[in-house]
This record gives C-alpha cells, sequence and structure tokens, in this order.
C-alpha cells in the first residue's frame, strides 16, 4: 500500500502515529517518500499513484473516506486570506474554494507561509476558518482521509486506532520539527491544540454545508 502524506505540521501527530503502525519497511519507506502540498496529494489519488491519503476535503465527494480529517473549531492560523484582489494558493484547493465559498476577496496563503505570517503580527489578514465559525457556527473540516475501496477497511482500522487515544509529540520531535519550519516551539504545540481529527455529527453537518455552497458556487 502507498500512503501519500501532506508535509504539513498540522498531520504531526498522524505521521508519527503512522510511522509506528505502517507494517512493512517498504510501505513505511513509500510513506516517507511520497510527500506533498494538498492540491499534489489530489492528483496523486485520483491518478491512482497512490493507495490512500488525507485528501482536501473540497475533493473528497463521493469517496471512501474515514471519520478522521484535519479539524479547527475557529481560528486555524495557517490558512489566510490577505488583501487584495483574489489569487489562488497553488498549494491549495479547499481554502482556495473555502475563500470563494465564503465570498471573500484577497490572496490566499496556506501553510508554513501562513503561520510565519500569522507569527510576524501582521495586522492584516483574515483567518478562513474563524471566518466560517464566526459565520456557521461550526467547526471547518479542510480534510479527510480516505482511500481505494481495496485498502478501505485497513485504512478505516487505522483512523480508529488513531482516534481511540490522544497521540503525544514526543519534545525532541516537536523541537526539531520547529526548527525545521523556522518557528518556536512554543508557537508549534499553541497551533496544534488548535487542530483536530474527529469528524462527528458537527463536523459532517459542515463538511455538508461547505460542499452545497462550492457545488452551488460550481467549485
Amino acid at each position: 500500500m502507498i500512503f501519500r502524506k501532506i508535509d504539513y505540521l498540522n498531520l504531526l501527530p498522524f505521521h508519527m502515529f503512522l510511522k509506528r503502525r505502517l507494517k512493512s519497511s517498504s510501505e513505511r519507506s513509500a510513506w516517507q517518500r511520497h510527500g506533498s502540498v494538498p492540491s499534489s496529494v489530489n492528483r496523486a489519488f485520483f491518478g491512482r499513484r497512490v493507495d490512500a491519503a488525507v485528501i482536501s476535503s473540497v475533493k473528497s465527494r463521493g469517496l471512501k473516506c474515514t471519520d478522521m480529517g484535519i479539524v479547527a473549531d475557529g481560528e486555524v492560523r495557517s490558512v489566510l486570506l490577505l488583501p487584495g484582489s483574489f489569487e489562488k494558493d497553488s498549494e491549495s484547493d479547499t481554502s482556495n474554494a473555502l475563500a470563494k465559498a465564503l465570498g471573500l476577496e484577497g490572496k490566499v496563503i496556506i501553510g508554513d507561509k501562513a503561520l510565519h505570517y500569522y507569527l510576524g503580527d501582521n495586522p492584516e489578514g483574515i483567518d478562513l476558518a474563524a471566518e466560517w465559525k464566526r459565520r456557521y457556527k461550526l467547526p471547518f473540516v479542510f480534510a479527510r482521509l480516505c482511500a481505494h475501496p481495496r485498502y478501505f477497511k485497513r485504512i478505516e482500522k487505522l483512523s480508529k486506532e488513531f482516534l481511540s487515544k490522544p497521540q503525544k509529540v514526543p519534545i525532541y520531535i516537536l523541537k526539531k520539527k520547529a526548527m525545521e519550519h523556522g518557528i518556536s516551539c512554543k508557537d508549534l504545540k499553541e497551533y496544534l491544540a488548535l487542530i483536530y481529527y474527529r469528524i462527528g455529527w458537527r463536523e459532517r453537518r459542515s463538511l455538508g454545508r461547505f460542499l452545497w455552497l462550492t457545488k452551488r458556487s460550481g467549485l
């Protein structure tokens, strides 16, 4: 099984879990080798170059997905809209669609560059997850763990195991990742505290509204 990962900090606890749970050395090697940004992961999944991945929620309609994803109930800090005319972030699918679904104009930035912008105390910019929460009083689902049918049962089992207990990231890993991404360990811990992974009824309701809005807008 080839599992492609998103190389973003918001999935660090899941990456640590997979590193322990992927069975064979070839699977672990493939997972570590096949890392990329969300839009690239989406293309690889639909091109069947990988068997399972965390897929952008806007692209997950009709897929076999688990109850695990990337969720923020309010501020997320790594998905921002800066003032100006509309400009997509090439790394994103969901965040670009979210800005459009909210009827907002501006430059979308995600990932490290958005987090660095936020941590730089820049006064401008809209946190899109916070704006979604303000309007709809619901958390926002950025992505979902999905798999092609042949591998779905195994991926579903892994997701349930991951969600069954809190996943702690060792401090030495936090320090290492913070240094790699150019932020402090304190900022990384605060950021990870904004993210959770279980998709329950509120999250499904929010996802349904988002997918309806994007479909209505032709996104």
